[in-house]
């Protein structure tokens, strides 16, 4: 499957636009980005990363002026599980979704539970 990058990065505007607006407001210091794989071959494979402190684990130690989390969409490895354009974008929401959660401080265990694993 091939998309382009602008409508690639269109799609996760879009699905981190589709988030419900007080998830979206309490979202704190993360920012998003979009990769084409990841640069980690021990992290081959996956279709998104969440790098930070989940909001369930910052205390006073956690200085609010630190460098925001991180949310990385690979683009190389959904594209290659789509076998349509729509396929690629509910994947795209699927990965944007699961990695929020992580933000969010759910894991893997819950989100399997929830049908976003």
């Amino acid at each position: 499957m091939e998309l382009s990058e602008e409508d690639f990065d269109l799609a996760v505007r879009m699905a981190l636009r589709d988030i419900p607006d007080d998830l979206r407001a309490a979202m704190s210091n993360v920012a998003v980005f979009v990769a084409e794989e990841p640069e980690d071959t021990e992290d081959a494979g996956l279709l998104g990363l969440y790098e930070g402190t989940p909001l369930t684990e910052r205390d006073s130690w956690w200085d609010a002026g630190s460098l925001p989390d991180r949310i990385t969409i690979y683009r190389r490895p959904i594209l290659a599980l789509a076998g349509t354009p729509d396929d690629v974008v509910a994947e795209i929401r699927t990965t944007v979704v699961h990695e929020v959660a992580h933000h969010f401080g759910i894991d893997d265990d819950r989100l399997e539970e929830l049908g976003w694993g």
